[in-house]
Protein backbone atom coordinates (compact mmCIF):
# COMPACT_ATOMS: atom_id res chain seq x y z
CA UNK A 1 0.00 0.00 0.00
CA UNK A 2 3.13 2.29 0.93
CA UNK A 3 4.35 2.16 -2.83
CA UNK A 4 0.72 2.63 -4.58
CA UNK A 5 0.40 6.24 -2.15
CA UNK A 6 3.64 7.12 -3.13
CA UNK A 7 3.11 6.93 -7.19
CA UNK A 8 0.02 8.34 -6.14
CA UNK A 9 1.10 11.16 -5.00
CA UNK A 10 4.36 11.83 -7.21
CA UNK A 11 1.42 11.95 -10.38
CA UNK A 12 -1.48 13.22 -9.03
CA UNK A 13 -0.17 17.42 -8.98
CA UNK A 14 0.63 16.19 -12.82
CA UNK A 15 -2.65 14.21 -13.51
CA UNK A 16 -4.83 17.30 -12.85
CA UNK A 17 -3.11 19.45 -14.44
CA UNK A 18 -3.15 17.20 -17.39
CA UNK A 19 -6.82 16.04 -17.04
CA UNK A 20 -7.73 20.81 -17.24
CA UNK A 21 -5.37 20.99 -20.52
CA UNK A 22 -6.84 18.25 -22.20
CA UNK A 23 -10.67 19.88 -21.24
CA UNK A 24 -9.25 22.92 -22.52
CA UNK A 25 -8.35 21.72 -26.10
CA UNK A 26 -11.28 19.46 -26.39
CA UNK A 27 -13.68 22.92 -25.16
CA UNK A 28 -11.91 25.40 -27.56
CA UNK A 29 -10.51 23.29 -30.44
CA UNK A 30 -13.76 22.32 -32.55
CA UNK A 31 -13.16 18.77 -34.30
CA UNK A 32 -14.40 20.27 -38.03
CA UNK A 33 -10.34 21.75 -37.64
CA UNK A 34 -8.97 17.99 -36.93
CA UNK A 35 -11.23 16.76 -40.01
CA UNK A 36 -10.62 19.26 -42.30
CA UNK A 37 -6.82 18.92 -43.06
CA UNK A 38 -6.43 15.23 -42.74
CA UNK A 39 -8.59 14.16 -46.28
CA UNK A 40 -5.49 14.09 -49.07
CA UNK A 41 -4.05 10.61 -49.35
CA UNK A 42 -0.43 11.97 -48.78
CA UNK A 43 1.86 12.98 -45.87
CA UNK A 44 0.82 16.23 -45.06
CA UNK A 45 -2.38 14.79 -44.29
CA UNK A 46 -0.71 11.88 -42.37
CA UNK A 47 1.81 14.49 -40.30
CA UNK A 48 -1.44 16.76 -39.34
CA UNK A 49 -3.08 13.82 -37.91
CA UNK A 50 -0.16 12.82 -36.35
CA UNK A 51 0.36 15.83 -34.70
CA UNK A 52 -3.38 16.36 -33.97
CA UNK A 53 -3.49 12.97 -32.54
CA UNK A 54 -0.16 13.05 -29.63
CA UNK A 55 -1.29 15.95 -27.59
CA UNK A 56 -5.34 14.30 -27.22
CA UNK A 57 -5.54 12.44 -23.87
CA UNK A 58 -7.65 9.86 -25.75
CA UNK A 59 -7.58 6.21 -24.46
CA UNK A 60 -7.56 3.08 -26.92
CA UNK A 61 -11.23 2.85 -26.46
CA UNK A 62 -11.79 6.23 -26.99
CA UNK A 63 -9.50 6.65 -30.13
CA UNK A 64 -11.22 4.59 -31.86
CA UNK A 65 -14.80 5.91 -32.50
CA UNK A 66 -12.73 9.25 -32.87
CA UNK A 67 -10.26 7.90 -35.56
CA UNK A 68 -13.83 5.95 -37.18
CA UNK A 69 -15.51 9.91 -37.08
CA UNK A 70 -12.39 11.71 -38.92
CA UNK A 71 -12.54 8.78 -41.43
CA UNK A 72 -16.06 9.44 -42.17
CA UNK A 73 -15.77 12.64 -42.17
CA UNK A 74 -13.10 12.59 -45.23
CA UNK A 75 -10.44 11.47 -43.58
CA UNK A 76 -8.12 9.13 -45.76
CA UNK A 77 -6.73 5.63 -44.73
CA UNK A 78 -3.15 6.77 -43.96
CA UNK A 79 -4.42 9.64 -41.78
CA UNK A 80 -6.97 7.57 -39.42
CA UNK A 81 -3.98 4.99 -39.21
CA UNK A 82 -1.58 7.60 -38.31
CA UNK A 83 -3.83 9.22 -35.91
CA UNK A 84 -4.99 5.44 -34.53
CA UNK A 85 -1.16 4.69 -33.59
CA UNK A 86 -0.32 8.34 -32.15
CA UNK A 87 -3.65 9.40 -30.32
CA UNK A 88 -3.33 6.43 -27.52
CA UNK A 89 0.50 6.28 -26.74
CA UNK A 90 0.32 9.88 -25.26
CA UNK A 91 -1.62 12.93 -24.62
CA UNK A 92 -0.63 16.47 -22.76
CA UNK A 93 -1.81 14.03 -19.48
CA UNK A 94 0.38 10.72 -20.24
CA UNK A 95 3.18 13.23 -20.98
CA UNK A 96 3.01 15.40 -18.32
CA UNK A 97 2.53 12.19 -15.48
CA UNK A 98 5.53 10.46 -17.06
CA UNK A 99 8.12 13.34 -16.61
CA UNK A 100 6.68 13.26 -12.75
CA UNK A 101 7.52 9.38 -12.57
CA UNK A 102 10.09 8.81 -15.23
CA UNK A 103 11.74 11.61 -15.91
CA UNK A 104 11.82 14.37 -18.36
CA UNK A 105 14.45 11.74 -20.78
CA UNK A 106 11.30 9.48 -21.29
CA UNK A 107 8.71 12.49 -21.45
CA UNK A 108 10.60 13.62 -24.45
CA UNK A 109 10.82 10.59 -26.25
CA UNK A 110 7.53 9.13 -25.83
CA UNK A 111 6.04 12.09 -28.22
CA UNK A 112 8.72 11.54 -30.39
CA UNK A 113 8.08 7.51 -30.93
CA UNK A 114 4.65 8.05 -31.63
CA UNK A 115 5.45 11.01 -33.81
CA UNK A 116 7.77 8.87 -36.32
CA UNK A 117 5.37 5.73 -35.23
CA UNK A 118 2.52 7.20 -36.85
CA UNK A 119 4.09 8.53 -39.46
CA UNK A 120 5.66 5.50 -40.97
CA UNK A 121 2.40 3.71 -40.28
CA UNK A 122 0.31 6.12 -42.06
CA UNK A 123 2.81 6.65 -45.20
CA UNK A 124 2.78 3.22 -45.79
CA UNK A 125 -0.83 2.71 -45.70
CA UNK A 126 -1.00 5.41 -48.26
CA UNK A 127 1.33 3.60 -50.18
CA UNK A 128 0.56 0.05 -50.06
CA UNK A 129 -3.42 0.58 -49.41
CA UNK A 130 -3.81 3.61 -51.72
CA UNK A 131 -6.41 1.95 -53.95
CA UNK A 132 -9.05 2.59 -51.22
CA UNK A 133 -7.70 5.44 -49.41
CA UNK A 134 -10.82 7.30 -50.65
CA UNK A 135 -13.82 7.86 -48.32
CA UNK A 136 -15.27 4.58 -49.69
CA UNK A 137 -18.10 1.92 -48.58
CA UNK A 138 -16.04 0.59 -46.41
CA UNK A 139 -17.33 2.95 -43.95
CA UNK A 140 -20.44 1.17 -41.91
CA UNK A 141 -24.02 1.80 -43.81
CA UNK A 142 -25.52 3.26 -40.49
CA UNK A 143 -22.35 5.52 -39.61
CA UNK A 144 -25.11 8.43 -38.90
CA UNK A 145 -25.96 7.08 -34.99
CA UNK A 146 -22.12 6.75 -34.60
CA UNK A 147 -21.36 9.62 -36.12
CA UNK A 148 -23.77 11.45 -33.63
CA UNK A 149 -22.30 9.65 -30.62
CA UNK A 150 -18.39 10.06 -31.41
CA UNK A 151 -18.20 13.48 -33.62
CA UNK A 152 -18.19 16.63 -31.27
CA UNK A 153 -21.02 19.19 -32.77
CA UNK A 154 -20.13 22.61 -34.12
CA UNK A 155 -22.75 24.07 -31.95
CA UNK A 156 -20.44 24.23 -29.54
CA UNK A 157 -18.20 26.97 -31.63
CA UNK A 158 -21.45 29.66 -30.36
CA UNK A 159 -20.66 28.57 -26.49
CA UNK A 160 -19.81 31.66 -24.95
CA UNK A 161 -16.24 31.72 -22.96
CA UNK A 162 -17.46 30.60 -19.41
CA UNK A 163 -19.38 27.99 -21.30
CA UNK A 164 -16.44 26.53 -22.74
CA UNK A 165 -14.53 26.34 -19.65
CA UNK A 166 -17.35 24.60 -18.13
CA UNK A 167 -17.43 22.26 -21.14
CA UNK A 168 -13.87 22.28 -20.28
CA UNK A 169 -13.85 21.37 -16.73
CA UNK A 170 -16.90 18.97 -17.42
CA UNK A 171 -14.67 16.74 -20.15
CA UNK A 172 -11.50 17.07 -18.12
CA UNK A 173 -12.28 16.16 -14.57
CA UNK A 174 -15.40 14.23 -15.07
CA UNK A 175 -15.88 12.73 -18.67
CA UNK A 176 -11.85 12.03 -18.73
CA UNK A 177 -12.24 10.75 -14.93
CA UNK A 178 -15.52 8.05 -16.33
CA UNK A 179 -13.38 7.24 -19.60
CA UNK A 180 -9.22 6.19 -17.48
CA UNK A 181 -9.95 6.39 -14.40
CA UNK A 182 -10.50 2.52 -13.78
CA UNK A 183 -7.53 1.63 -16.03
CA UNK A 184 -5.45 4.29 -13.75
CA UNK A 185 -6.41 2.78 -10.62
CA UNK A 186 -5.93 -0.91 -12.10
CA UNK A 187 -2.55 0.45 -13.47
CA UNK A 188 -1.57 1.50 -10.16
CA UNK A 189 -2.74 -1.45 -8.02
CA UNK A 190 -0.65 -3.49 -10.66
CA UNK A 191 2.56 -1.98 -10.13
CA UNK A 192 2.14 -1.58 -6.15
CA UNK A 193 1.68 -5.93 -6.06
CA UNK A 194 4.18 -5.96 -8.68
CA UNK A 195 6.56 -3.92 -6.56
CA UNK A 196 5.88 -5.93 -3.49
CA UNK A 197 5.08 -9.65 -4.34
CA UNK A 198 7.19 -10.11 -7.31
CA UNK A 199 10.81 -11.02 -6.26
CA UNK A 200 13.91 -8.90 -8.17
CA UNK A 201 15.62 -11.97 -9.19
CA UNK A 202 12.72 -12.91 -11.07
CA UNK A 203 13.39 -10.59 -14.02
CA UNK A 204 17.20 -11.62 -13.77
CA UNK A 205 17.28 -13.63 -16.59
CA UNK A 206 16.10 -10.26 -18.57
CA UNK A 207 18.28 -7.85 -17.07
CA UNK A 208 20.90 -6.19 -19.40
CA UNK A 209 18.84 -8.32 -22.49
CA UNK A 210 17.11 -5.89 -24.63
CA UNK A 211 15.96 -8.82 -26.87
CA UNK A 212 14.58 -10.64 -24.83
CA UNK A 213 13.02 -7.68 -22.50
CA UNK A 214 11.42 -6.71 -25.13
CA UNK A 215 9.76 -10.01 -26.37
CA UNK A 216 8.12 -10.66 -23.24
CA UNK A 217 6.79 -7.22 -22.88
CA UNK A 218 5.07 -7.36 -26.75
CA UNK A 219 3.85 -10.67 -26.43
CA UNK A 220 1.87 -9.46 -23.09
CA UNK A 221 1.12 -5.39 -24.33
CA UNK A 222 -0.21 -6.06 -27.76
CA UNK A 223 -3.22 -7.65 -26.87
CA UNK A 224 -4.18 -5.80 -23.58
CA UNK A 225 -5.96 -3.11 -22.62
CA UNK A 226 -3.75 -0.38 -20.58
CA UNK A 227 -4.13 3.45 -21.05
CA UNK A 228 -1.22 5.90 -21.61
CA UNK A 229 -1.40 6.83 -18.13
CA UNK A 230 -1.91 3.39 -16.56
CA UNK A 231 0.69 2.17 -18.09
CA UNK A 232 3.43 4.53 -16.41
CA UNK A 233 3.47 2.72 -12.82
CA UNK A 234 3.59 -0.67 -14.92
CA UNK A 235 6.09 0.42 -17.00
CA UNK A 236 8.29 1.71 -13.47
CA UNK A 237 7.40 -1.31 -11.75
CA UNK A 238 9.01 -3.80 -14.47
CA UNK A 239 12.21 -1.85 -15.07
CA UNK A 240 12.83 -1.33 -11.04
CA UNK A 241 12.67 -5.52 -11.11
CA UNK A 242 15.42 -6.18 -13.93
CA UNK A 243 13.33 -5.26 -17.19
CA UNK A 244 15.85 -2.79 -19.53
CA UNK A 245 14.50 0.74 -19.74
CA UNK A 246 14.34 0.03 -23.75
CA UNK A 247 11.58 -2.83 -22.38
CA UNK A 248 10.02 -0.23 -20.24
CA UNK A 249 9.56 1.95 -23.79
CA UNK A 250 7.71 -0.46 -25.75
CA UNK A 251 5.30 -1.29 -22.64
CA UNK A 252 4.44 2.86 -22.53
CA UNK A 253 4.45 2.34 -26.85
CA UNK A 254 2.74 -1.02 -27.82
CA UNK A 255 0.31 -1.11 -24.76
CA UNK A 256 -1.52 1.84 -25.63
CA UNK A 257 -1.13 2.02 -29.04
CA UNK A 258 -2.77 -1.61 -29.45
CA UNK A 259 -5.19 -4.07 -28.05
CA UNK A 260 -7.58 -6.72 -29.41
CA UNK A 261 -10.71 -3.94 -29.80
CA UNK A 262 -8.36 -1.79 -31.85
CA UNK A 263 -7.35 -4.67 -34.09
CA UNK A 264 -11.20 -5.83 -34.86
CA UNK A 265 -12.11 -2.19 -35.87
CA UNK A 266 -9.29 -1.43 -38.07
CA UNK A 267 -9.63 -4.98 -39.46
CA UNK A 268 -13.30 -4.33 -40.10
CA UNK A 269 -13.05 -0.71 -41.18
CA UNK A 270 -10.16 -0.64 -43.62
CA UNK A 271 -8.96 -3.80 -44.23
CA UNK A 272 -7.08 -6.61 -43.35
CA UNK A 273 -3.40 -5.31 -44.86
CA UNK A 274 -4.38 -1.83 -43.41
CA UNK A 275 -4.41 -4.02 -40.17
CA UNK A 276 -1.19 -5.73 -40.87
CA UNK A 277 0.54 -1.86 -41.63
CA UNK A 278 -1.22 -0.89 -38.36
CA UNK A 279 0.70 -3.60 -36.36
CA UNK A 280 4.14 -3.81 -38.01
CA UNK A 281 4.50 -0.04 -37.42
CA UNK A 282 3.81 -0.01 -33.54
CA UNK A 283 6.05 -3.54 -32.99
CA UNK A 284 9.09 -1.95 -35.61
CA UNK A 285 8.68 1.55 -33.69
CA UNK A 286 8.48 0.66 -30.01
CA UNK A 287 11.35 -2.42 -30.94
CA UNK A 288 13.29 0.46 -32.81
CA UNK A 289 12.90 3.30 -30.14
CA UNK A 290 13.29 0.44 -27.45
CA UNK A 291 16.57 -0.82 -28.93
CA UNK A 292 17.60 3.13 -28.93
CA UNK A 293 17.02 3.87 -25.30
CA UNK A 294 18.49 0.46 -23.93
CA UNK A 295 21.77 1.49 -26.41
CA UNK A 296 21.90 5.08 -24.57
CA UNK A 297 21.71 3.72 -20.81
CA UNK A 298 24.14 0.97 -21.33
CA UNK A 299 26.60 2.87 -23.25
CA UNK A 300 26.21 5.66 -20.40
CA UNK A 301 24.52 8.23 -23.02
CA UNK A 302 21.83 8.91 -20.34
CA UNK A 303 20.52 7.08 -17.45
CA UNK A 304 17.07 6.42 -17.89
CA UNK A 305 16.77 4.53 -14.10
CA UNK A 306 17.77 7.63 -12.43
CA UNK A 307 14.64 9.26 -11.85
CA UNK A 308 12.60 6.31 -11.08
CA UNK A 309 14.68 5.32 -8.58
CA UNK A 310 14.58 8.69 -7.12
CA UNK A 311 10.46 8.27 -6.94
CA UNK A 312 10.65 4.31 -5.98
CA UNK A 313 13.32 4.75 -3.43
CA UNK A 314 12.60 8.58 -1.77
CA UNK A 315 13.29 8.53 1.84
CA UNK A 316 11.59 12.40 2.26
CA UNK A 317 8.04 12.89 2.79
CA UNK A 318 5.41 13.75 -0.01
CA UNK A 319 4.42 17.59 -0.12
CA UNK A 320 1.17 18.85 1.33
CA UNK A 321 0.58 20.12 -2.67
CA UNK A 322 0.85 16.20 -3.34
CA UNK A 323 -1.35 14.88 -0.60
CA UNK A 324 -3.91 17.51 -1.25
CA UNK A 325 -3.68 16.80 -5.53
CA UNK A 326 -4.13 13.02 -4.26
CA UNK A 327 -7.23 13.96 -2.22
CA UNK A 328 -8.52 15.91 -5.13
CA UNK A 329 -7.73 13.31 -7.46
CA UNK A 330 -9.26 10.29 -5.22
CA UNK A 331 -12.66 12.32 -5.00
CA UNK A 332 -12.78 13.04 -8.75
CA UNK A 333 -12.47 9.28 -9.07
CA UNK A 334 -14.80 8.61 -7.00
CA UNK A 335 -17.18 11.33 -8.36
CA UNK A 336 -17.04 9.59 -11.50
CA UNK A 337 -16.82 5.77 -11.04
CA UNK A 338 -19.35 5.64 -8.05
CA UNK A 339 -21.47 8.35 -7.52
CA UNK A 340 -22.42 9.49 -10.98
CA UNK A 341 -22.66 5.96 -11.77
CA UNK A 342 -25.14 5.14 -8.29
CA UNK A 343 -27.33 8.36 -10.09
CA UNK A 344 -27.12 7.55 -13.52
CA UNK A 345 -25.35 10.36 -14.87
CA UNK A 346 -22.11 8.41 -16.75
CA UNK A 347 -21.32 9.90 -20.04
CA UNK A 348 -20.57 8.79 -23.39
CA UNK A 349 -17.29 8.68 -23.98
CA UNK A 350 -17.19 9.17 -27.22
CA UNK A 351 -17.32 12.65 -25.74
CA UNK A 352 -20.66 14.14 -27.19
CA UNK A 353 -23.24 15.93 -24.94
CA UNK A 354 -26.13 13.14 -24.57
CA UNK A 355 -28.55 15.92 -23.58
CA UNK A 356 -28.54 17.32 -27.12
CA UNK A 357 -27.98 14.43 -29.51
CA UNK A 358 -27.53 10.91 -27.87
CA UNK A 359 -25.53 8.25 -27.30
CA UNK A 360 -26.07 5.59 -29.53
CA UNK A 361 -22.98 3.64 -28.19
CA UNK A 362 -23.64 0.61 -26.83
CA UNK A 363 -26.22 -0.36 -29.84
CA UNK A 364 -23.43 0.06 -32.17
CA UNK A 365 -20.25 -1.29 -30.53
CA UNK A 366 -19.95 -4.35 -32.42
CA UNK A 367 -20.28 -3.48 -35.39
CA UNK A 368 -17.77 0.29 -34.81
CA UNK A 369 -15.84 -0.90 -32.25
CA UNK A 370 -17.38 1.86 -30.23
CA UNK A 371 -16.58 0.24 -26.91
CA UNK A 372 -17.65 3.22 -23.91
CA UNK A 373 -19.50 1.47 -21.84
CA UNK A 374 -17.14 -0.79 -21.20
CA UNK A 375 -15.76 1.61 -19.00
Amino acid sequence: MHEIIHIINEMSPYLLLGFLLAGLMHAFIPQSYYSKYLAKPNFRSVLNATLFGIPLPLCSCGVIPTAMSLRKEGASKGAATSFLIATPQTGVDSIIATSSLMGVAYAIIRPIAALITALFGGTLVNVLDKDSNGNTTEQPADNHEHHNCCHHHEQEHHATFLQKIKTALQYGYVEMMEDIGKWLIIGLIVAGLITVFVPAEAFKVFEGNTALSMLLVLAIAIPMYVCATGSIPIAVALIMKGLTPGAGLVLLMAGPACNMASMLVVKKVMGTKTLVIYLASIIIGSIAFGAAIDFMQFNGIIDFTANLVNSAHSEEGSSWIAWISTGILIALLINALVINRLKGKTHCHCHEHEEEHGCHCHEHEEEHGCHCHEH
